[in-house]
């Protein structure tokens, strides 16, 4: 696939699946499930036709545009395409769906309603690619807002027991930080005469005052930071995470947290670079209680899916650390690490939510030890998760975050420096407690004799289709831990432009 339709193709895709499951109440239940399946794998086949079609050697400009007139009054472009930043995650987002499928094919919660559920998610997969792919501000506006009323209903419905809670939480606190955004977005407009991302990009904040730089770097980096979530605005993610049916859990860690850091990468530091650099100390400052507070609470979580939805706390702090050192390997670090946590991240919602249906519950000492010698295989995925997110090295999620330091130990011009050496050092005993409170919770539960209990009442387990939506998820994590070049090459003259690096 290539040309300029070929973005637009592949957002209709989900787009017209979930319009027809929704809109048509006549669909049966297995219907609904085939057409999940198809769309979200006719989007892969695209997505990989893109990654044949992308040129790497123009990796640094956008490529397969679609840009034309949309709202002429107010200089608002239908403007989409994809570079060597947003082509990852685009890949990264369409796989994660297509396995959210497969799963739901012998996992379907309650209350079954396959039909609406399937076309939510596919109505969030739509929201999520355009994001991706919006190079105009107004309409990563609206794909960034399409994307939560799904994940809404996607709570509300399907969740636990605290799931009417936890998914108002959730959409109160995006929405306030969505409107926030679009504020910092009109300044932005207002002052420079255009929405155009990629001619915004071009002037580098040339026409913008400092004061006006500053006021829109905070404003956008306060509604991106919600979505991210950078401490303190992470308080509705552990509700969210841990009400959350399996899908939805899945898709909030593995893409939906992707969106804010993203955003910081291609709005902000191309945008208004002044103000980036203005603000870069407090956002690193922020980034790094995030990752030693998100772990202290680690040490004492009782249930798996909170203590997996604090740890996320921690990780995209390293990103935004990463970000906040305005340096090539910073950046590079941070757009990695976002795909290693989406991978390994995603990978632990999906054992837990496995393990949940088996105990009918996630708190720890229910799960109980034993896994490896009843369950191997479900217990040998859980250990190679949980290493895998601890940073083992050889593994993708090693290198995100210790080039993150990297960077952040020089960062750019004009930053403090030793501030942020003193915050990677802060973030290097985060990095220690994470691995003590994994490593505890694989004690917990992986190690150890098989209680007797269990002995008379054997765990199932893993299913062949619960291990066809995980299994690439594993090759992934260990092919990008073993040649990290793979997403590094991609994004780095990608980053060098946001940064405004000559190469």
């Amino acid at each position: 696939m290539s040309g300029s339709w070929a973005l637009p193709v592949i957002l209709a895709l989900p787009l017209a699946g979930a319009l027809l499951l929704l809109l048509l109440p006549e669909v049966g239940d297995a219907i609904a499930h085939v057409v999940g399946l198809v769309v979200t794998g006719s989007v892969v086949v695209g997505v990989l036709a893109l990654f044949g079609s992308f040129d790497i050697g123009r990796a640094g400009r956008p490529q397969l545009e679609l840009d034309g007139d949309w709202i002429p009054a107010i200089g608002v472009r239908f403007h989409l395409g994809v570079d060597g930043i947003s082509l990852p995650l685009v890949g990264l987002a369409a796989l994660l769906f297509l396995l959210c499928m497969v799963h739901l094919l012998r996992h379907m919660p309650e209350p079954v309603r396959p039909r609406a559920l399937i076309g939510l998610l596919l109505l969030l997969e739509t929201g999520v690619l355009a994001t991706f792919m919006a190079l105009d501000l107004i309409v990563f506006f609206i794909a960034f807002e399409v994307v939560l009323l799904p994940m809404y209903f996607v709570i509300a419905l399907w969740g636990g027991e605290r799931r009417q809670h936890a998914a108002t939480k959730f959409i109160l606190f995006t929405l306030l930080g969505s409107v926030v955004m679009l504020v910092g977005f009109l300044v932005v407009g207002t002052h420079a005469g255009t929405f155009d991302l990629v001619e915004l990009a071009g002037r580098r904040g040339a026409g913008m005052p400092r004061g006006v730089q500053d006021a829109a770097a905070a404003l956008m980096i306060l509604g991106l930071a919600v979505k991210t979530p950078v401490w303190p605005l992470h308080t509705w993610l552990p509700d969210a995470h841990t009400e959350a049916p399996t899908v939805g859990s899945v898709l909030l860690a593995g893409v939906l947290l992707k969106m804010g850091t993203y955003g910081l990468v291609r709005l902000v530091l191309p945008v208004v670079p002044q103000g980036a650099h203005d603000l870069a100390p407090a956002l690193a400052g922020f980034a790094v209680i995030g990752i030693v507070w998100g772990s202290l609470v680690c040490l004492v979580q009782r249930d798996m899916k909170r203590l997996i939805a604090y740890s996320s706390v921690g990780h995209m702090g390293f990103v935004v650390l990463g970000i906040a050192s305005l340096t090539t390997i910073g950046v590079q670090a941070a757009l990695l690490a976002n795909i290693a946590h989406g991978l390994i991240t995603g990978l632990l919602f999906f054992l837990v939510g496995a393990l949940k249906e088996r105990h009918h519950s996630s708190e720890i000492a229910v799960v109980g030890e034993g896994m490896l010698g009843q369950t191997p295989y479900l217990g040998s995925l859980l250990v190679f998760a949980g290493v895998a997110s601890l940073g083992l090295p050889g593994l993708a999620g090693f290198w995100g975050e210790a080039l993150a330091l990297f960077g952040a130990w020089r960062p750019a011009g004009g930053l403090p420096a030793v501030w942020f050496q003193l915050l990677v050092c802060l973030a290097c005993l985060g990095a220690i407690i994470t691995a003590a409170y994994f490593l505890d919770l694989l004690r917990r539960t992986a190690f150890g004799p098989v209680p007797s209990a269990r002995r008379l009442r054997p765990v199932g387990e893993a299913r062949v289709s619960e291990l066809v939506a995980w299994t690439p998820l594993v090759v992934a994590t260990v092919v990008i831990g073993l040649y990290p070049r793979i997403v590094l090459g991609l994004g780095e003259a990608a980053v060098r432009g946001v940064l405004g690096v000559s190469a």
